[in-house]
């Protein structure tokens, strides 16, 4: 009995220590399971996988580098420079056969090693640059973003980076504008026969994008352009399209608002009294402001004869309106001070009074009785109002003239800068609305 309770207690010690042995992975060189994860077994597997390795030699003949781009933010673009600045980084994945390994590499078992991470001084990358970049034009580098190395080759790496690109501006509909940005990825050094770029994805991807504060993102492309010639060489190249339009309430309470209400005070200058001693000066005021506020558009906006802008077109012309309202103005003030002793132009008294006046129903008795003499068709009227109207023609003075004139230039500047900002205001909201 002493010797079978023996037994069995050394039995017992001997599978205490048999048993962790296999659950932490069998025993060495046994037919247990693959050995956990280490940095031991990494480390080893790294020296052999990097051995004789050459960051000069690229994997193959023709590498195809798979490229796509995540968008973060759009900083800024500025239309006058003409350029964009965004923040994102593209994600590269090409094949690199010489990084390979599989379970049984040098006798070891290597399943639990799932990748080995690197960075660009110890593994050979692509030469890409920015070819449109205004900011600096030099190879895509980031020597803190490790590469990710899978078993079987593929080698994914995602530098991150501020890229300012120009981008040539649509000032046609400016603020009412919207804008189409590219950012062009293109290899450099290796030829397209030794580089193949190609998209990853048709759209540029947008998980992390952050609005910005002055422009909508409307929709973005990816795609693979036409390869670049550089002397005797044809490159690969992607091209990443950014399409925005700019936000409506800032430039609509900041521009538009201001310069539609300052157009309707230019023909306010008719309304004022002659003898007031403010006509000439309120006229001068409104032209003046015209002035500094086209300053201030041309400031906002690129030196480009390109493609016009409407916003400059419409300000020129309430500008020149404002100029001729001065000269009306100058007009309107010579008649009123005109004197009893200069006898008035039958031509001028016969236009105003005759033309002018039963245009714009001055004192509204022209009108009237224009109007009874067509209803009524009676000779009698027409006689009488012929000879009340040759009666007070006689008793026209240069003030009446001026009171005519006053009316009839109000009515003619509220007409002309009505029409011409409901045509501004409708073209460039009109091609707003077909876009959205």
């Amino acid at each position: 009995m002493e010797y079978l309770f023996r037994e069995l207690l050394i039995m017992f010690i001997v599978l205490s220590r048999i048993v962790p042995v296999y659950s932490a992975g069998g025993p060495p060189g046994g037919g247990g399971g693959p050995p956990a994860y280490s940095m031991d077994l990494e480390t080893t597997l790294r020296n052999i996988v990097f051995t004789n390795y050459s960051t000069q030699q690229r994997p193959s003949e023709k590498v195809v580098v798979h490229v796509s781009f995540t968008l973060l933010t759009i900083n800024d673009l500025n239309i006058k420079d003409q350029t964009m600045s965004t923040t994102g980084y593209l994600t590269l994945r090409w094949i690199d056969s010489r990084l390979k390994w599989d379970s049984t590499l040098g006798g070891n078992d290597y399943s639990n090693v799932k990748f080995l991470f690197s960075t660009e001084s110890y593994v050979w990358r692509p030469a890409l640059i920015v070819e449109n970049s205004v900011a600096d034009v030099k190879i895509l580098s980031d020597s803190n973003t490790p590469m990710r190395i899978r078993n079987n080759g593929v080698i994914e790496w995602s530098p991150m980076g501020l890229y300012v690109v120009s981008c040539e501006s649509d000032i046609t509909y400016y603020p009412v504008d919207s804008q189409t940005c590219y950012i062009k990825i293109s290899s450099w050094g290796y030829t397209s026969g030794e580089i193949d770029l190609q998209s990853k994805s048709s759209t540029i991807l947008l998980g992390f994008y952050s609005p910005n504060g002055e422009w909508d993102l409307l929709s973005t492309s990816s795609e693979a352009s036409a390869a670049k010639t550089r002397g005797d060489f044809s490159f690969s190249s992607l091209t990443f399209t950014v399409r925005v339009q700019r936000r409506l309430l800032f430039h609509t309470l900041n521009t538009m608002f201001p310069v539609a209400l300052m157009a309707f005070l230019i023909p306010m200058v008719f309304k004022l009294h002659p003898d007031a001693g403010e006509k000439i000066g309120f006229a001068l005021t409104v032209l003046l402001a015209y002035a500094v506020y086209l300053t201030m558009i041309s400031d906002s906006i690129p030196s480009t004869s390109f493609t016009p802008c409407y916003l400059s077109i419409y300000l020129v012309f309430i500008l020149a309106l404002s100029s001729i309202s001065v000269l009306c103005t100058i007009l309107v003030l010579n008649f009123n001070f005109g004197t009893d002793d200069e006898p008035i132009p039958n031509a001028t008294r016969i236009f105003l009074v005759s033309l002018v006046a039963k245009l714009i129903c001055w004192k509204r008795k022209n009108c009237c009785q224009r109007a009874r003499k067509v209803a009524d068709s009676s000779v009698e009227l027409v006689e009488e109002f012929d000879s009340k109207k040759e009666t007070k023609e006689e008793n026209i003075t240069w003030q009446d003239l001026s009171k005519i004139l006053d009316r009839a230039f109000f009515l003619l500047f509220t007409i002309v800068i009505t029409f011409s900002t409901c045509i501004f205001i409708a073209v460039v909201f009109t091609q707003r609305v077909t876009e959205e």
